[in-house]
């Protein structure tokens, strides 16, 4: 059995798909077909919660635009539908990571043993540099 995704469902015009001619492999092939994919994310329009949208843009980081877009491009395969499955995996695990919420942190104090153990040492670390001290 094959490890079930999660599907997005986005509106229309929230992802935006381009194909360039890529480098890397496929020959003289490289230079006549476009293979290679930018995809284009609009958390905007995408109908993801303002808090995972912010979460997508800060893990995003150099994939967002001056717009305010992901762009997110794929050139590691030969033929488009390859390179199309790769940028859109990329992007799925992205909004994954965006739509979990951090853990929020839980402010713990020192036990008081730990408190003593601290001060024991730092009377300790005292002595030891009072002894070198000598004549003074």
């Amino acid at each position: 059995m094959s490890e079930e995704k999660p599907l997005f469902f986005f509106p229309p015009g929230s992802v935006e798909e381009k194909f360039v001619r890529s480098g890397g492999h496929g020959g003289q092939n490289v230079n006549k077909v476009a293979t290679a994919v930018q995809l284009r994310f609009s958390p905007g329009l995408s109908g993801l919660d303002p808090e995972a949208q912010e979460r997508l843009r800060a893990l995003a980081g150099s994939r967002l635009t001056d717009s305010g877009d992901v762009l997110i491009t794929a050139s590691e395969h030969r033929t488009q539908e390859q390179n199309r499955q790769a940028a859109r995996a990329r992007l799925r695990e992205l909004i994954a990571a965006a739509l979990r919420r951090p853990a929020r942190r839980r402010p713990t104090r020192p036990s008081r043993s730990s408190r003593q153990r601290r001060l024991d040492e730092k009377k300790r670390r005292s002595d030891i540099k009072r002894t070198r001290r000598g004549g003074e």
